[in-house]
Protein backbone atom coordinates (compact mmCIF):
# COMPACT_ATOMS: atom_id res chain seq x y z
CA UNK A 1 0.00 0.00 0.00
CA UNK A 2 1.51 3.39 -0.96
CA UNK A 3 1.30 5.41 2.11
CA UNK A 4 1.84 8.29 0.50
CA UNK A 5 -1.03 8.64 -1.46
CA UNK A 6 -3.21 6.19 1.12
CA UNK A 7 -4.00 3.70 -1.95
CA UNK A 8 -4.25 -0.27 -2.40
CA UNK A 9 -3.94 -2.41 -4.93
CA UNK A 10 -5.98 -5.61 -5.24
CA UNK A 11 -6.57 -8.39 -7.65
CA UNK A 12 -9.30 -10.84 -7.91
CA UNK A 13 -8.91 -14.28 -9.65
CA UNK A 14 -10.49 -17.41 -10.30
CA UNK A 15 -7.58 -19.62 -11.10
CA UNK A 16 -9.29 -23.25 -11.99
CA UNK A 17 -7.88 -24.89 -9.61
CA UNK A 18 -4.21 -24.28 -11.25
CA UNK A 19 -5.07 -25.47 -14.69
CA UNK A 20 -5.14 -23.78 -17.65
CA UNK A 21 -8.28 -23.50 -19.97
CA UNK A 22 -9.76 -27.21 -20.51
CA UNK A 23 -6.88 -28.94 -18.32
CA UNK A 24 -4.37 -29.35 -20.68
CA UNK A 25 -1.50 -28.15 -18.69
CA UNK A 26 -0.90 -27.48 -14.92
CA UNK A 27 0.25 -23.74 -14.97
CA UNK A 28 0.21 -22.64 -11.11
CA UNK A 29 4.00 -21.62 -11.26
CA UNK A 30 3.18 -19.42 -14.02
CA UNK A 31 -0.11 -17.67 -12.03
CA UNK A 32 2.11 -17.27 -9.01
CA UNK A 33 4.62 -15.16 -11.43
CA UNK A 34 2.09 -13.32 -12.94
CA UNK A 35 0.26 -12.67 -10.07
CA UNK A 36 3.47 -11.03 -8.22
CA UNK A 37 3.81 -8.67 -11.14
CA UNK A 38 0.65 -7.16 -10.61
CA UNK A 39 1.78 -6.06 -7.09
CA UNK A 40 -1.28 -5.98 -5.64
CA UNK A 41 -1.74 -6.03 -1.87
CA UNK A 42 -4.69 -8.14 -1.40
CA UNK A 43 -5.68 -11.10 -3.72
CA UNK A 44 -8.86 -12.50 -3.72
CA UNK A 45 -8.71 -16.26 -5.17
CA UNK A 46 -11.28 -18.75 -6.38
CA UNK A 47 -11.71 -22.28 -7.15
CA UNK A 48 -7.58 -22.42 -5.12
CA UNK A 49 -6.46 -25.87 -3.63
CA UNK A 50 -5.94 -26.53 0.26
CA UNK A 51 -5.56 -30.32 0.60
CA UNK A 52 -4.91 -32.18 -3.11
CA UNK A 53 -3.38 -35.27 -2.99
CA UNK A 54 -1.55 -36.61 -5.83
CA UNK A 55 0.54 -39.78 -6.61
CA UNK A 56 4.68 -38.67 -6.94
CA UNK A 57 4.51 -39.70 -10.70
CA UNK A 58 1.88 -37.08 -11.29
CA UNK A 59 3.45 -34.20 -9.03
CA UNK A 60 6.64 -34.56 -9.98
CA UNK A 61 5.31 -34.44 -14.04
CA UNK A 62 3.23 -32.26 -13.11
CA UNK A 63 5.53 -29.66 -11.05
CA UNK A 64 2.45 -30.07 -8.33
CA UNK A 65 3.50 -28.33 -5.06
CA UNK A 66 3.24 -30.29 -1.46
CA UNK A 67 1.91 -27.46 0.32
CA UNK A 68 -1.76 -25.82 -0.04
CA UNK A 69 -1.72 -23.73 -3.41
CA UNK A 70 -2.42 -20.67 -1.68
CA UNK A 71 0.56 -20.93 0.53
CA UNK A 72 2.37 -21.91 -2.41
CA UNK A 73 0.92 -18.66 -4.33
CA UNK A 74 1.69 -16.32 -1.46
CA UNK A 75 4.80 -17.44 -1.17
CA UNK A 76 7.42 -14.18 -0.28
CA UNK A 77 4.64 -11.50 -1.62
CA UNK A 78 1.79 -12.35 0.73
CA UNK A 79 2.86 -12.98 4.34
CA UNK A 80 -0.61 -12.91 5.63
CA UNK A 81 -3.30 -15.44 4.59
CA UNK A 82 -6.83 -16.38 4.94
CA UNK A 83 -8.24 -19.93 3.56
CA UNK A 84 -12.37 -20.99 3.39
CA UNK A 85 -12.89 -24.76 1.97
CA UNK A 86 -16.08 -24.45 -0.47
CA UNK A 87 -15.80 -28.20 -1.96
CA UNK A 88 -14.32 -31.38 -0.12
CA UNK A 89 -13.55 -34.52 -1.59
CA UNK A 90 -11.88 -37.82 -1.26
CA UNK A 91 -8.12 -36.55 -2.34
CA UNK A 92 -8.60 -33.19 -1.58
CA UNK A 93 -10.88 -29.47 -1.10
CA UNK A 94 -10.64 -26.36 -2.92
CA UNK A 95 -12.14 -23.39 -1.93
CA UNK A 96 -11.69 -19.07 -1.67
CA UNK A 97 -8.43 -17.55 -0.25
CA UNK A 98 -7.65 -13.95 0.43
CA UNK A 99 -3.78 -13.06 0.27
CA UNK A 100 -2.72 -10.00 1.88
CA UNK A 101 0.64 -8.19 2.75
CA UNK A 102 -0.75 -7.01 5.89
CA UNK A 103 -2.14 -8.81 9.15
CA UNK A 104 -5.14 -10.42 9.06
CA UNK A 105 -6.97 -9.05 12.80
CA UNK A 106 -10.10 -12.05 12.37
CA UNK A 107 -11.24 -14.09 9.41
CA UNK A 108 -14.44 -16.45 9.30
CA UNK A 109 -15.69 -18.81 6.14
CA UNK A 110 -19.55 -18.90 5.93
CA UNK A 111 -21.19 -21.73 4.47
CA UNK A 112 -23.85 -20.39 1.94
CA UNK A 113 -24.52 -23.86 -0.39
CA UNK A 114 -27.68 -25.02 -0.74
CA UNK A 115 -27.30 -28.35 -3.13
CA UNK A 116 -24.75 -31.25 -1.75
CA UNK A 117 -22.96 -30.88 -5.03
CA UNK A 118 -22.82 -27.37 -5.67
CA UNK A 119 -20.41 -26.41 -2.43
CA UNK A 120 -20.36 -22.47 -2.08
CA UNK A 121 -18.52 -19.68 0.85
CA UNK A 122 -18.05 -16.87 1.32
CA UNK A 123 -15.04 -15.93 2.76
CA UNK A 124 -14.45 -12.58 5.03
CA UNK A 125 -11.44 -11.84 6.58
CA UNK A 126 -10.64 -7.96 8.76
CA UNK A 127 -7.26 -6.71 7.18
CA UNK A 128 -5.48 -4.13 9.84
CA UNK A 129 -3.76 -1.56 7.17
CA UNK A 130 -0.77 0.78 8.11
CA UNK A 131 0.62 2.58 11.69
CA UNK A 132 -2.94 4.01 11.73
CA UNK A 133 -4.29 0.42 11.85
CA UNK A 134 -7.22 1.10 9.39
CA UNK A 135 -9.29 -1.91 9.77
CA UNK A 136 -10.55 -3.25 5.76
CA UNK A 137 -13.26 -5.66 5.52
CA UNK A 138 -12.17 -7.94 2.37
CA UNK A 139 -15.28 -10.72 1.08
CA UNK A 140 -14.23 -13.26 -1.31
CA UNK A 141 -16.94 -14.87 -3.08
CA UNK A 142 -17.62 -17.42 -5.37
CA UNK A 143 -21.78 -17.86 -6.35
CA UNK A 144 -23.53 -21.05 -7.73
CA UNK A 145 -24.22 -21.58 -11.30
CA UNK A 146 -28.03 -21.88 -10.87
CA UNK A 147 -30.12 -18.49 -10.33
CA UNK A 148 -32.06 -20.21 -7.41
CA UNK A 149 -28.19 -20.59 -5.81
CA UNK A 150 -27.08 -16.81 -6.96
CA UNK A 151 -29.87 -15.22 -5.41
CA UNK A 152 -30.70 -16.75 -1.96
CA UNK A 153 -26.50 -16.50 -1.62
CA UNK A 154 -26.67 -12.69 -2.93
CA UNK A 155 -29.26 -12.41 0.30
CA UNK A 156 -27.03 -14.22 2.60
CA UNK A 157 -23.66 -11.83 1.41
CA UNK A 158 -26.16 -9.26 1.99
CA UNK A 159 -27.08 -10.34 5.39
CA UNK A 160 -23.66 -10.67 6.37
CA UNK A 161 -22.64 -7.22 5.59
CA UNK A 162 -25.46 -5.85 7.44
CA UNK A 163 -24.51 -7.44 10.06
CA UNK A 164 -20.97 -7.81 10.70
CA UNK A 165 -19.45 -4.65 8.61
CA UNK A 166 -19.53 -1.10 10.07
CA UNK A 167 -21.36 1.81 7.80
CA UNK A 168 -18.09 3.34 8.95
CA UNK A 169 -15.19 0.89 7.62
CA UNK A 170 -14.18 0.62 4.22
CA UNK A 171 -15.14 -3.06 2.36
CA UNK A 172 -14.29 -4.71 -0.81
CA UNK A 173 -16.13 -7.59 -1.87
CA UNK A 174 -14.72 -9.43 -4.89
CA UNK A 175 -14.86 -12.66 -6.56
CA UNK A 176 -16.62 -14.51 -9.45
CA UNK A 177 -20.29 -14.04 -8.98
CA UNK A 178 -21.47 -16.14 -11.68
CA UNK A 179 -23.86 -13.39 -12.90
CA UNK A 180 -23.49 -13.12 -16.22
CA UNK A 181 -27.42 -11.83 -16.34
CA UNK A 182 -26.16 -9.03 -14.42
CA UNK A 183 -28.64 -8.86 -11.56
CA UNK A 184 -26.73 -9.07 -8.59
CA UNK A 185 -27.77 -5.28 -7.73
CA UNK A 186 -31.16 -5.78 -7.64
CA UNK A 187 -30.11 -8.02 -4.17
CA UNK A 188 -27.70 -5.48 -2.39
CA UNK A 189 -30.02 -3.17 -0.46
CA UNK A 190 -29.90 0.49 -0.88
CA UNK A 191 -28.71 1.18 2.39
CA UNK A 192 -25.53 -1.36 1.80
CA UNK A 193 -24.40 1.80 -0.61
CA UNK A 194 -21.93 -0.86 -2.86
CA UNK A 195 -20.74 0.43 -5.75
CA UNK A 196 -18.80 -1.82 -8.54
CA UNK A 197 -15.20 -0.95 -10.06
CA UNK A 198 -15.55 -1.14 -13.26
CA UNK A 199 -19.51 0.00 -13.59
CA UNK A 200 -18.02 3.28 -11.84
CA UNK A 201 -14.90 3.75 -14.36
CA UNK A 202 -15.96 2.29 -17.17
CA UNK A 203 -19.98 2.48 -17.27
CA UNK A 204 -20.39 -1.52 -17.18
CA UNK A 205 -19.10 -4.61 -16.00
CA UNK A 206 -15.95 -6.37 -16.92
CA UNK A 207 -16.38 -9.27 -19.48
CA UNK A 208 -14.11 -11.77 -18.22
CA UNK A 209 -15.22 -15.35 -19.16
CA UNK A 210 -13.87 -17.85 -21.13
CA UNK A 211 -10.85 -15.58 -20.89
CA UNK A 212 -9.62 -16.23 -24.60
CA UNK A 213 -12.96 -14.59 -26.20
CA UNK A 214 -14.23 -12.65 -22.97
CA UNK A 215 -18.27 -12.36 -23.41
CA UNK A 216 -19.71 -12.94 -19.92
CA UNK A 217 -19.38 -10.36 -17.04
CA UNK A 218 -19.03 -12.96 -14.13
CA UNK A 219 -16.09 -11.57 -12.52
CA UNK A 220 -16.96 -8.18 -10.11
CA UNK A 221 -15.76 -5.83 -7.34
CA UNK A 222 -17.80 -4.30 -5.36
CA UNK A 223 -16.30 -1.77 -2.52
CA UNK A 224 -17.76 1.24 0.13
CA UNK A 225 -16.09 3.21 1.77
CA UNK A 226 -13.23 3.83 -0.71
CA UNK A 227 -12.36 5.90 -3.67
CA UNK A 228 -11.69 3.76 -6.95
CA UNK A 229 -8.47 5.14 -9.04
CA UNK A 230 -8.05 2.97 -11.94
CA UNK A 231 -9.43 -0.73 -12.82
CA UNK A 232 -7.97 -3.47 -15.90
CA UNK A 233 -9.08 -6.49 -17.20
CA UNK A 234 -6.12 -8.91 -17.23
CA UNK A 235 -6.89 -11.16 -20.41
CA UNK A 236 -4.38 -10.91 -22.73
CA UNK A 237 -0.17 -11.96 -23.21
CA UNK A 238 0.59 -14.33 -21.05
CA UNK A 239 -2.22 -14.19 -18.86
CA UNK A 240 -4.59 -15.58 -21.57
CA UNK A 241 -2.60 -19.09 -21.53
CA UNK A 242 -3.70 -19.72 -17.91
CA UNK A 243 -7.10 -19.88 -16.09
CA UNK A 244 -10.37 -19.56 -18.22
CA UNK A 245 -11.49 -16.31 -16.46
CA UNK A 246 -9.82 -13.36 -16.59
CA UNK A 247 -8.32 -11.14 -13.91
CA UNK A 248 -9.13 -8.21 -12.74
CA UNK A 249 -6.93 -5.46 -11.25
CA UNK A 250 -7.89 -2.51 -8.94
CA UNK A 251 -6.43 0.90 -7.48
CA UNK A 252 -8.59 2.35 -4.50
CA UNK A 253 -7.88 5.59 -1.89
CA UNK A 254 -8.46 5.71 1.31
Amino acid sequence: MSTAGREIHILTYNIHKGYCTGKRRFVLDSMRQRIAETGADIVFLQEVHGLAQKSEKKMGRLSYPEQPHFEFLADQAWPHYAYGRNAIYRKGDHGNAILSMHPFVSWENIDVSLFPRSSRSILHGVIELGPAKTRLHTLCVHLGLLEQERREQLQALTWRIAEHVPEDEPMIIAGDFNDWRRRAERHFHDDLNLKELFVTLEGRHARTFPVWAPLLPVDRVYYRGLKPISCRKLASGHWRDLSDHAALFGVFRF
